[in-house]
């Protein structure tokens, strides 16, 4: 990394008798680090952004709200994406407006802080936490007139990061609600979303657990490629590079760690989640320390989701740690950040579970015990069915169907499964489709239920009915048909 801007911008905080936050000066680092120029803002510009998502529709829908409430304040209110991206932008002072398109802060721009440098919008979306950058703060000298405060913006479903809201004004202007403004219509889009995404309920919040995990194998019956992988991964960990097993979520990446980890005889295995970003300080103490016991081994989960300055905190601890300490997981290698990469060894895919078929049953089974404490058996009617579903959310979402398949039994009969699983994965349904799936489902479960009465019951012909079933891959009862 070159200094040379760094050591001017550090300078120029000084001469303004400034106290920098350790936030601050690792944006200025890693601006100073992508050869950003001081006196100079010139963002790539992307062209055309998407204005039909649920986080846009949400998010233009509050802004359009605030924005009335504020009437002719001059406040430039904005979306970005999670890149950076700048979407929309409600503003009515036109002198406002024309100095933010002096300096390209427009829709169609990227200010993430590869491109903009030091930036509210672009600390927030790299720290994931919302985020005050006032005046001189800026990295860029051209970007001191304005005060900026963002919020980053999570989907309530999934916990992903998806964008930010964003509110610019005047320097000179009291700044003591423009975060608080910022943080409220984050969490207002956040809560339409969540109302017009299906009533899905929200993920549960994340605090960085730091947890000692048990190693014992078990892993028996797994198939092919799992075997593979925990043989690549293990082969890496006797060696002295790290390694990062990446792969969709929930595919069990961070499981196939433990299963190699414990082909290693004595040593101590932490499992480190993300924190929230306010928790990072208190995470990395909880864990730090270990790394310098040479019987501990340390797996940093889901490393694209690390605010940023957590991620620099991690990369020194790797610098200076022994090599091979810590393993880590991510969605592919592109997105383990670029601090991370240079502690990446070896890198082990794992497939998802759709590529897996020989793994679903001896997962199901393991999760089926332990759910239940005992062991529990699956019969032919469900495994056909579990064996032919393409899970979409891997085995997170195996796990979640099979706990509530055995919630009163010890057999998993098709019968406890989903409509979903129950019909199989053949082709996208539409909505209309999937109801009419699912109340065939929803009859045929019915004590003594054949086609003949599932056809009555719905006011379908029997004969429509058999075709539904070969449409949707439904398998009826046994039985004779009545």
């Amino acid at each position: 990394m070159t200094t040379t801007g760094l050591c001017e911008r550090e300078q120029l905080a000084v001469a303004r008798d400034t106290a920098p936050s350790h936030r601050l000066v690792a944006s200025w680092r890693r601006s100073a680090g992508y050869g950003l120029p001081l006196d100079t803002v010139d963002p790539a510009f992307a062209g055309a952004v998407d204005d039909g998502s649920l986080f846009y529709e949400s998010g233009h829908e509050i802004l359009e709200g605030l924005h009335r409430t504020l009437g002719e304040e001059p406040v430039s209110l904005m979306l970005t994406d999670v890149d950076g991206l700048v979407l929309n932008r409600l503003c009515t002072d036109r002198r406002l407006l024309g100095a933010l398109d002096d300096v390209s802060l427009a829709p169609g721009f990227d200010y993430s802080e590869r491109f903009a440098g030091t930036t509210g919008l672009g600390l927030a979306l790299a720290d994931r936490v919302p985020t005050l950058v006032r005046g001189d703060q800026h990295y860029c000298t051209r970007l001191w007139g304005y005060t900026c405060a963002a919020a980053p913006v999570t989907d309530p479903g999934s916990g992903e990061l998806v964008g930010s809201v964003n509110l610019t004004t005047w320097s000179q202007r009291s700044h003591t609600l423009l975060l608080a403004l910022a943080q409220t219509a984050a969490r207002a889009t956040e809560g339409l979303m969540l109302a017009r995404g299906r009533g899905r309920a929200p993920r549960p919040t994340s605090r960085g657990r730091v947890v000692r995990v048990p190693v014992p194998r078990d892993d028996a019956g797994l198939g092919p490629l799992w075997r593979a992988a925990e043989d690549r991964a293990m082969a890496a960990l006797a060696g002295d590079g790290g390694v990062a097993v990446v792969g969709e979520s929930g595919v069990g990446r961070s499981a196939l760690l433990r299963a190699a980890h414990a082909r290693r005889s004595g040593r101590r295995v932490l499992h480190v989640r993300p924190p929230e970003p306010e928790d990072v300080g208190s995470w990395l103490a909880l864990w730090a320390p270990e790394l310098d016991k040479p019987s501990t081994s340390v797996i940093v989960g889901r490393v694209d989701h690390l605010p940023a300055w957590a991620v620099d905190e991690v990369a020194g601890l790797l610098a200076d740690g022994p090599a091979g300490s810590v393993s880590m997981t991510a969605r592919d290698l592109a997105a383990v950040p670029e601090a991370l990469r240079p502690h990446v060894g070896t890198v082990v895919e794992l497939p998802p579970l759709r590529h897996r078929p020989d793994d679903v049953l001896p997962l199901a089974v393991r999760f089926a015990r332990e759910a239940r404490g005992r062991a529990v058996r699956v019969d032919p009617e469900a495994e056909q069915a579990l064996t032919t579903y393409p899970w979409p959310g891997n085995a997170t979402e195996l796990r979640t169907v099979i706990r509530g398949a055995v919630a009163g039994a010890d057999v998993v009969s098709v019968r406890d499964l989903p409509p979903e699983v129950r019909a199989g994965g053949r082709h996208r349904l539409t909505r209309l489709e999937a109801l009419e799936r699912d109340e065939i489902v929803r009859c045929l479960a019915e004590p003594g239920a054949t086609p003949a009465t599932a056809a009555s019951a719905l006011g379908m012909s029997r004969s429509t009915v058999y075709r539904r079933l070969a449409r949707y891959g439904i398998r009826p009862p046994t039985g004779p048909a009545r």
